[in-house]
């Protein structure tokens, strides 16, 4: 039986949970469970901090689960992404003391407060710079303000809360983060983390596609094709009126009114936007 880690609380095991709903897994109805059994698809799914999974992953207690791409790398744990799931997204940079215009080089030789001090280790590393990150649990921000830093790195959103604390981002992002399924590499061609796999897949590429019918002028066939591709090309099918033709093509969601428009302009209607539920490409 695959065993497979999920986040137990916040936003990241809620959306953990929504995506293996859609991908035919029970899932736990109560918060306070921490283990569930799904005799059906042979899957045991245990409800863990996200700052744990990684390890258990790692260390073999489990051979799959679901947590940050932040937190992967802030482990130091022997697990890898296999899947990025598209949720849960986070960007991670440098601030400090507005008006010093500082540079990625000034960093060397500072102290950096972190809440991830392994996640900015293996970015400075990567860098070829030397400091000290000093680990906080919360609070980051005050700590240049309490002499604790000269810096932070930090989850910044809108940067308000840093700009109130008067620091500024500067330099690159040190990391884009999301939701991650993870495993070990003795493991990535378990039957059972495949079957996983394909389904979180299928319903990843499901979120992000629409099904789009329409019907156009044959003559004007190619144009439409070439508005909408499809993945390997769309689907071309006759009508009763030898002059039109019905086209079926799976669409990105976030070009959806735009594509219909440029349909619209040369000639096409009946245009139909369908939802994906799930697919196996």
């Amino acid at each position: 039986m695959l065993r497979v880690a999920i986040p137990n609380k916040g936003s990241l095991a809620d959306d953990s949970i929504s995506v293996l709903k859609e991908a035919g897994y029970r899932q736990r109805t109560d918060s306070r469970d921490l283990v569930l059994v799904d005799t059906e698809n042979q899957v045991e799914f245990y409800y863990l901090r996200p700052r744990d999974i990684a390890l258990y992953v790692g260390s073999g207690e489990l051979e799959a689960g679901i947590t940050g791409r932040d937190l992967l790398i802030d482990s130091g744990a022997t697990a890898e992404e296999v899947l990025a799931l598209g949720y849960g997204g986070s960007t991670f940079r440098f601030a400090a003391p507005i008006g010093k215009n500082w540079k990625i080089a000034d960093i060397a030789g500072k102290r950096v407060a972190s809440a991830y001090p392994g996640l900015v280790n293996s970015h400075l590393d990567s860098l070829g710079i030397k400091s000290t990150v000093v680990r906080l649990d919360g609070a980051v921000e005050s700590s240049v303000r309490l002499g604790v830093a000269d810096l932070i790195a930090d989850v910044v959103s809108t940067g308000n809360t840093l700009r109130q604390a008067g620091l500024e981002i500067f330099a690159d992002p040190i990391l884009v983060s999301e939701a991650i399924l993870i495993t070990r590499a003795t493991e990535k061609q378990n039957p059972s983390l495949q079957i996983l796999l394909r389904r979180l897949q299928g319903v990843i590429t499901a979120r992000r596609y629409v099904l789009l019918d329409y019907d156009v002028p044959k003559d004007k066939s190619e144009v439409a094709c070439a508005i909408t591709p499809g993945l390997e090309s769309p689907t071309i099918s006759p009508l009763q009126n030898p002059d039109w033709v019905a086209v079926r093509a799976m669409v990105l969601r976030k070009d959806t009114n735009r594509v219909m428009d440029e349909l619209w302009e040369i000639g096409a209607r009946g245009i139909l936007v369908t939802d994906i539920h799930a697919c196996r490409l």
